[in-house]
């Protein structure tokens, strides 16, 4: 133990703590597991306040192959390719089970739990040094390493100050996760009865019976037209070598800037045979829509494409918006998937020639607009949402460096 002139004094992690190994039930054994324990393992490590998991065991397979540990308890990660990069670390909030892939440091009473666990979230950086790699890129972080890792701490009433000020920053950015999950469930189920017609807008409604031939695509007075009907492919050449910005399509981001999604170029030097994709027009990943690849071009007014993407624009039937709402639903997603399974193009994929043929079910352009100004109204509040999580965290972090090292120790007696 040392002293430094802020009047804090510094110990080594094994000095403060009791550090306890877990383990994995056999799986053979049915009766071990899908009980009501939680066990967590470094999947679960995604939360500062742990208290449940992915998988659960039952008391007797608690009892035979793994540890139960109770609430105030810190969690870290010390095996696991995860390690590479970060260091999770949680504080129990009840009773759990763990593997072996984590370790419980059980306080002896010198130090609080939750500061415990904030000071330890402060200095990842210098937890991350102490990581070696135990082949094919997992990292461990060695027991000895973490019982001598060094810890400042100031009077035990201090260090419960210093906790509660940042659990109160916790309850909240968690409050406002909750509230961004609601949200977007009702979002996600309010996207769902209006892109179906199960929903309509007062002044649009004229027949809502299901239409005979679609049982469950939408309601009678819409219009059943095929993809063809009111979109055509484009496809048009890089051929004078244009230096413009190549586009990825991901799964649910759509159409994103190649170099700052990936980090690197993964896209050919020559781009001579690239499609050019203009402001206002989609793409689709020919060879993977049935994961959800299609996006639409809303970034810049022209824009490069891997010649594996298939190119296409609207007309004036359609709000691209609400089409892209729709051709991005999991329904939609599901259709892609099967229309590639039944093409017989022997290519793989789905070329326009399948895609054209594919049947959507349309309200009218005014109902089309109020369908998406209503779902961009959702989006808008969820992003905000996001917005204020975002800010609370970068808060929480600013008083982390600053109460876990002294600086602002005259605010943390006071609270």
């Amino acid at each position: 133990m040392t002293s430094n002139r802020k009047g804090w004094r510094t110990f080594p992690l094994g000095e403060l703590v009791k550090l306890a190994s877990g383990g994995t039930p056999s799986r053979e054994v049915a009766r071990f597991w899908n009980g009501e324990t939680p066990w967590l393992s470094a999947k679960d490590m995604k939360k500062f306040r742990l208290s449940d998991s992915l998988e659960k065991v039952t008391q007797e397979g608690a009892n035979n192959g793994t540890r139960l540990i109770g609430p105030g308890t810190v969690l870290i990660l010390v095996r696991g390719m995860t390690l590479l990069k970060d260091v999770p670390v949680g504080v129990t909030d009840r009773v759990v089970a763990f593997n072996q892939d984590l370790k419980a440091l059980i306080p002896n009473g010198k130090v609080d739990v939750y500061y415990l666990g904030f000071y330890l979230t402060a200095n990842k950086t210098r937890l991350l040094s102490l990581v070696d790699q135990a082949g094919h890129g997992t990292g461990r972080l060695p027991t000895d390493l973490l019982q001598s890792f060094e810890i400042e701490l100031p009077e035990l009433q201090e260090q419960r100050k210093i906790a509660d000020i940042l659990l109160t920053w916790d309850r909240a950015i968690e409050q406002g996760e909750k509230m961004i999950a609601t949200k977007t469930r009702i979002k996600r189920g309010l996207t769902q009865r209006l892109l179906a017609g199960r929903k309509r807008f007062q002044g649009f409604a004229v027949d809502d019976e299901a239409h005979p031939a679609h049982s469950g695509a939408g309601p009678n007075d819409w219009d059943y037209l095929h993809l063809g009907d009111i979109a055509k492919e484009v496809s048009s050449k890089n051929a004078h070598g244009k230096k413009l910005l190549v586009l990825s399509c991901t799964k649910h981001r759509g159409l994103v800037d190649s170099m700052k999604y990936f980090g690197k170029r993964v896209f050919s030097e020559n781009t001579s045979n690239y499609k050019v994709v203009k402001r206002g027009q989609f793409a689709y990943a020919t060879n993977h829509i049935e994961e959800g690849s299609i996006g639409y071009q809303d970034l810049y007014d022209e824009a490069l494409i891997s010649p594996m993407y298939t190119v296409f624009e609207t007309n004036e039937r359609v709000d691209d918006s609400f089409l892209y709402k729709l051709l991005k639903s999991e329904r939609y997603r599901h259709i892609f998937e099967a229309t590639t399974s039944g093409s017989i193009d022997q290519r793989g994929g789905l070329r326009w020639s399948d895609f054209a043929r594919i049947k959507v079910a349309l309200p009218s352009l005014p109902e089309q607009r109020r369908i998406d100004v209503v779902l961009n109204a959702c989006d808008k509040e969820i992003a905000l949402l996001k917005q204020q999580i975002d800010a609370l965290k970068r808060q929480k972090r600013g008083l982390m460096q600053k109460l876990l090292t002294g600086r602002s120790r005259d605010r943390a007696e006071l609270l």
